[in-house]
Order: C-alpha cells, then structure tokens, then sequence
C-alpha cells in the first residue's frame, strides 16, 4: 500500500513550519510563498489520494513505536473527505491571515504554528487508529494556544489559559479511554469494528462507560454543553485564527472524533446495542438549543458566531446519534457544510472589524452599501446556517429531519425547527442592519475605525477568499447532485464504509 503520499501531505505542513520558524520577521515575501507553495501543494497531493480512492488504491503506513501499539497513517473514505475539507479552507485561511495580518508584528510566529496547527489536523483525518489519533489531538491543542493568544493583551493570555484548562484536561480524559480501551482488547484500528463488537456480553456495561469517557474527552473541542466555555472566550484571537478554530481545525476534530468513535470504533450496530445513540441525540439537541440561545443574546458579531458554531456542529453529533443511512449522510455532509458557511461568516466578520473597524452588531447599519460584496458573502453564509434553499446549509437539515423519522425519534423535527427559528432570530436582525438601515455619513473616518476607501471595498486578499468560500457554500447546494460535491461525498461514505 502507497504511504508515500501520506507522508508527502502530511510532511508538506511540517516542513512549511519549519522553513516558516527559521525565516527572518522581514522576509514577508518569502513567507508568503511558503504559506502558498504548501497550502497549493498539500491540497494537490490530498486531492491526488481523492482521485486514487476513486480508483481502488489504497493509501497506508505503519511504524512501531511501543509493543503493540503503532503509529498508523491511513487514507480511508471518511479521513480523506476531512482532510480535503481542511486542505481547502487551509488554503482560503492563508490567504486571508496574509491579508489581515500585513501591517502586525510577530507573522514568523503566526504563520509557523498556523502551519503546524493544520498539520495536526492533516494528522487527525489521516491518523489510522486511536493512538496516532490522540497525537494529533494534543499536538492541535498546543499549536493553537499561541494563535489564540497572538495578540499578547491580558484579555488574549487570559482567554489562552482557559483554552488550555478545557482541552488539556479532555486530551488527559482521552488518554485515560484509550489506555482503558487499549487493555480491554488490544491495539483497534479505525474501521475495525468487529473486535469490540466480539466481547463477551459482560463487559458491555464497561463499554457504556468507555464510550461516554471518550465522548467527553472528544466532546471538549467539539463544544458539547456543558464543555463548551473556551470557545466563546476564545474570539479574542484574530479572525484568521476563529475561521481555523471554528470551521477547519479545533472544533471540527472533536466532531470528527465522535464520528471516528462510533463508526470506526465501536461500530453502529454496537453503539446502538449498548444504547449510547440515544444519550447522544439527547446531548446534541441540548447543545442545538442552548447554543441558539446563547447567540441570541450576544451583542458583539464574533461572539454571536461563536455561539452559533456550538451550535451548528451539533447537528453532526446529531446526525451521529441517529441509526440510519440519511443520518450519517446528514452527520458526514454537514461536517463539510459547516466548515464552508461558518469560515465565510468569520472572514466577514475580520473584514468588517479591519476595514470599518466595527465588532458590535449595532455598528454594522449600513455596512451592506459600504461594503456590498463582503456582506453578501455575509448573506449567503447567514441563509445558509438558517437552512435556506438552495444555500448548502438546507441539505443538511432536511437529511437531519429524515433521518429522524427514519430513526423513529420524530421529537428532532422540533428542535431542527426551534433551532432554525433561532438562527433566524439571530441572523436576520444583522442582515436587515446590513441591507435596510441608513449608515453614517460616507467617506473616511465615518465609520469607527475606518482606513482605506480604494479600489475595492478592502484588500483583495481579503476579499478574495471570503468570496470564494461564499460561492462554494452556494454551489455546494445548487449543485447537491453533482460528483465529488459534499452530499455526494458523504452519500458514498455511507455507502462504502458504514451501515453495509
């Protein structure tokens, strides 16, 4: 089996790293073309492997590290689709961070660990068993920590400690599940089911426990109530690193984690043996509510965000808990339809903050004529976390109400319905600020912070990416059908590696 092009994805990261660490401050085209080389580099050779599953291929490696516990990399269906997720967005986010960050100190150190932190998730889409996993998900905790706290205020280093409180003690609880798992029944590769699934009946109640052990640990990054208090403090750091944190990296490996647990661990026929889905429906949909609520009553843009994004990846854990094909397809896609709609909406957000200088939402009157195409980009990531057709976000709610009558929980429809009546609650109010309210006075210094009126609404490197992941947000829906889009991505998932 091929490894060499795992190794090449994954060194690809590494290696930007540490030529990043190693250039002067001042060599900022340099820099540049390292952050870009590798980003174009790395989503080429994922999306090789992409092409090579297609094929049959298989893609895997293996080295010895303790007795009987291997460190394993492998491109397998589900693996690959998060790692083109985060290849992708890597490459809109490093556009941006070049933008946004241009005139502030410490970039070597910015860019060095930006690239390190998406190595580490390159590494947990890939990582071939728990073990190798759980590298990943410790090495992603301490590359985040200096983005998070990269403006150095007291408010950032106060918002770090707790940042590494919260998934610290969970990296401690997983570590704790793996070596409790590991001594049940070995050294489990992701898409073993069967050996856990081969236990004698007894241990079951061990299992249960095992289970909400890692849940927990997994559930820390994912933002699950009650863990979710690092992410809102967090949005301190600089939009780049909340698009990173929210759509790409942190937030998204705890989900895929959850998502590795149940179907590649445990098995859904296990998991809905020992009645964990159940406990799991219940989870998301506290979070799904209580996340809508919470944004509701935030009067700062990126904090509204943050709580929005506690709740929106719960529907992945949603779609976890619900036994049923369309679930999954549900779960799998919006793990994707997420990372587009929420990485546009943070990019907004810092374009707003860096051109108008706006953070309250009681700013942003008039913002839409100042500046029409971030705040249509805006629009189109708004409508589509309310679940309006044809923005991408509508497929997976309707999978997600399917999937709930097909699993026989039909009380879901409710809470899809009051959540989305709350995203609305939260959304339109900004979008009507944005479209149908009169702003300042136009020309320059009429807005807050405002610093440039040239020839577009903002840098281009800016502008660019929160475009671009707009349009993908939007075509991603309009075009649902289509091979190699989200939905059929997540369909052949489902097809190939679970509920066969």
């Amino acid at each position: 089996m091929n490894g060499g092009l795992l190794l090449a994805a994954l060194g690809t990261s590494l290696l930007a790293a540490v030529v990043i660490f190693l250039l002067p401050e001042r060599a900022f085209r340099a820099r540049t073309g390292v952050n870009l080389g590798a980003a174009v580099i790395k989503l080429s050779l994922v999306a090789w492997m992409v092409w090579g599953l297609r094929l049959g291929h298989e893609y895997a490696v293996a080295f010895p590290v303790l007795e009987g516990l291997p460190f394993v990399l492998r491109a397998d269906a589900l693996g690959i689709m998060f790692a083109g997720l985060s290849s992708l967005l890597w490459l809109f986010t490093t556009v941006y961070a070049i933008g946004y960050l241009e005139d502030s100190p410490n970039r070597k150190r910015f860019f060095g660990f930006f690239s390190l932190c998406v190595a580490s998730t390159l590494g947990i889409s890939l990582a071939g068993n728990l073990f190798t996993f759980l590298i990943f998900y410790e090495l992603l905790t301490l590359s985040t920590y200096p983005l998070v706290v990269h403006r150095g205020t007291a408010k950032a280093l106060a918002a770090g400690k707790v940042y590494l409180r919260f998934t610290l003690t969970a990296g401690l609880v997983l570590m704790i599940g793996m070596v409790a798992l590991y001594a049940l029944a070995g050294d489990i590769r992701f898409g073993q089911r069967e050996i856990l699934a081969g236990l004698e009946p007894e241990y079951q109640p061990l299992l249960v426990g095992l289970f909400w052990l890692l849940v927990a640990g997994f559930g820390v990054k994912a933002a699950l109530v009650p863990l979710h208090g690092w992410l809102p403090r967090a949005m301190v750091a600089p939009a780049p690193v909340s698009a990173l944190l929210h759509a790409v990296a942190v937030v998204k490996a705890g989900a895929f984690g959850i998502v590795r647990l149940v179907y590649d661990i445990y098995g859904i026929e296990l998991s809905a043996e020992l009645g964990v889905l159940h406990g799991l429906v219940a989870v998301a949909a506290v979070t799904i509510v209580f996340g809508s609520l919470r944004a509701l009553a935030q009067q700062e843009l990126k904090p509204r965000l943050a709580y929005s994004t506690v709740s929106q990846v719960a529907y992945i854990v949603l779609g976890v808990g619900l036994f049923g094909p369309l679930g999954t397809i549900a779960a799998l896609s919006h793990l994707l339809h997420q990372g587009l709609m929420k990485v546009t909406l943070f990019f907004c957000a810092g374009n707003y903050a860096e051109e108008l200088g706006i953070h309250r939402i009681d700013e942003l009157d008039g913002a839409g004529r100042r500046m029409p195409l971030t705040s249509l980009a805006f629009t189109v990531g708004a409508l589509g976390m309310i679940g309006v057709p044809p923005v991408v976000g509508f497929l997976s709610k309707w999978y997600l109400g399917i999937g709930a009558i097909q699993a026989g929980m039909p009380w879901v429809i409710a809470v899809l319905v009051t959540s989305s009546l709350l995203n609305a609650a939260y959304f339109l109010p900004i979008l009507g600020r944005l479209w149908f309210r009169p702003g300042p006075d136009h020309g320059v210094g009429a807005w807050p912070g405002e610093r440039r009126l040239g020839r577009f609404e903002t840098h281009a490197w800016l502008l660019v990416p929160t475009m671009a992941t707009a349009l993908f947000s939007l075509m991603a829906g309009m075009l649902a059908g289509m091979p190699f889009s989200p939905l059929e991505w997540a369909t052949q998932v489902t097809n190939a590696e679970y509920l066969r």
